[in-house]
């Protein structure tokens, strides 16, 4: 992914409103800026002017604004930063949407690369670690919202003890059923287990992040099943439907 150091926060604004402009009626104007960003149609047009000016926007005035190739890498960046913060704070420190999705828009313009990093990883382990899951989340707001006691940690050492028991009992867990990922459905999600595909399709997926232990959540499927879209390693991805076939994958 290509990282502009020089572009100003503002500016970075600018370029992630303009991208989800675009995502949602494929090219963007002046006044649709205006009204995402609640600024004044001057302010709008000194910032046009400088992301054309940087080669980051196709611009003109009265004319519709779109992307380059640059400009997209860029704006796909500080989406990623803004939305990895959002679902680390939504999903594992369980802050509120509305207060997480403004505390990751003024956080996203100075979270150094490694960090970043760092909390998808964490989030990931979070949903994937035995010891970790909804349970865990589920135990740390409790924690928030009412505290812990010597009580409260010795009733959750004895659930999980009974669970431990208990899949003794029924002689150990099951292991999860692997899945081809073009058969999810929008919403879920999964840890990716092998990559089928060969040659430029293989090298494809594993430059996009789709690699064995990661975790992919399926965002969209055409009606017909062509592309499919994923969210991994805080990228959204479209894959095909054969390079989705080439994937396989165990539900969580």
């Amino acid at each position: 992914m290509v990282i502009n150091e020089a572009l100003s926060a503002s500016l970075e604004d600018y370029l992630e409103a303009i991208f989800h402009i675009i995502a949602e009626k494929q090219a963007a104007r002046a006044k649709d800026i205006s009204k995402r960003l609640k600024v004044g149609g001057s302010s709008v047009t000194g910032a046009l002017r400088s992301l054309a000016e940087k080669g980051l926007i196709n611009y003109a005035p009265y004319d519709l604004i779109t992307l380059t190739p640059k400009g997209r890498a860029v704006a796909e960046d500080v989406v990623r930063r803004h939305e990895a913060l959002r679902d680390f704070f939504v999903n594992v420190l369980t802050i509120e949407e509305k207060e997480a999705d403004e505390a990751a828009c003024r956080m996203e313009h100075a979270i150094p690369k490694t960090i970043l990093e760092r909390l998808i990883q964490f989030a990931e382990f979070v949903e994937v670690c035995p010891r970790g899951g909804s349970k865990w989340i589920a135990g740390f707001q409790y924690h928030c919202d009412h505290g812990s006691t010597q009580q409260t940690c010795e009733r959750c050492i004895s659930l999980i003890l009974e669970e431990l028991r208990k899949k003794k009992t029924q002689g150990g867990q099951k292991p999860m059923a692997v899945v081809n990922l073009k058969d999810l459905k929008p919403g879920q999600k999964a840890k990716v287990v092998k990559i089928k595909a060969r040659g430029d399709t293989n090298r494809r997926i594993v430059e996009m992040g789709v690699t064995p232990g990661a975790l992919i959540e399926v965002e969209r499927v055409a009606p017909l099943g062509d592309p499919v879209d994923v969210k991994v390693k805080g990228y959204h991805l479209s894959l095909r439907k054969a390079e989705a076939e080439g994937i396989d994958v165990e539900i969580i």
